[in-house]
């Protein structure tokens, strides 16, 4: 049977030396910073106290974070909006910051981004038989687009 390592537990000022770190990297929501602490060994009285010190510095910003996460998976993953809610409510943002970060998705790029996910699919979705529609109806779906719309433009097709 194998050994476990004991876990190093370290001083607050090192813990927040690597959280700012960790922070500095990347954006970061509260939750994932949390247990980045918790990982590192911290005590919950200290990890508190460290993310209050972070959102004061600004290493820590929930509302730049939901912005940054949203306007990603948008460009990057052609996510849709179902499916960045889900994720943002999964990592524990608050509903003030998501609907400020859907904000930034603007309404013609985000059916363009779906035209796109639906041509990628199936070249010609306008000639699609009405299972090959079902079939890219729930693709589009799994990506986060709205139902409602993505059978508006299917139909628009027609």
């Amino acid at each position: 049977m194998e050994k476990q390592a004991a876990k190093k537990i370290f001083s607050p000022e090192v813990l927040r030396r690597k959280i700012e770190h960790y922070c500095a990297y990347q954006e970061r929501c509260q939750q994932e910073v949390r247990n980045k602490l918790y990982e590192l060994g911290g005590y919950p009285n200290d990890i508190e106290q460290i993310i209050a010190e972070l959102i004061e510095k600004n290493f820590l910003n929930e509302e730049r974070f939901a912005k940054t996460f949203a306007g990603g998976k948008f460009r990057i993953k052609k996510w849709g909006k179902v499916k960045i809610i889900s994720q943002l409510k999964f990592k524990q943002i608050s509903p003030y910051c998501i609907k400020a970060a859907l904000k930034q998705i603007d309404e013609d790029d985000y059916v363009l981004t779906l035209k796109m996910v639906l041509l990628k699919k199936n070249k010609n979705y306008a000639a699609a038989s009405p299972m090959q529609k079902q079939q890219l109806a729930k693709y589009a779906m799994q990506k986060g687009f709205e139902p409602d719309l993505i059978w508006k433009e299917l139909k628009k097709s027609e």
